[in-house]
């Protein structure tokens, strides 16, 4: 199943997150940074002053959506408030 607010696209699970400020998407970041750490499971990502854009796929696996993409995306959407 595909996490809230994600897309499956082409063997990646995708978001763009937008945020008010730079700052901000950069903490964002810096907290997935952490959670990708964790989970032993890191994105291909991209920054653009406010909005940062996630791609998930599992490499290991032949390069397609795994449930450890599935599980760093759910710890991702935890760390957005509401």
């Amino acid at each position: 199943m595909v996490p809230s607010g994600w897309q499956h696209d082409d063997n990646f699970l995708t978001r763009e997150f937008v945020f008010p400020d730079f700052v901000a998407a950069f903490g964002f970041m810096a907290q997935v940074a952490m959670l990708a750490e964790v989970h032993n499971h890191h994105p291909n990502w991209s920054n653009v002053y406010n909005k940062v854009a996630i791609k998930l796929t599992t490499h290991d696996a032949g390069n397609v959506v795994t449930a450890k993409d599935t599980k760093l995306a759910e710890a991702i959407n935890n760390l957005l408030p509401g």
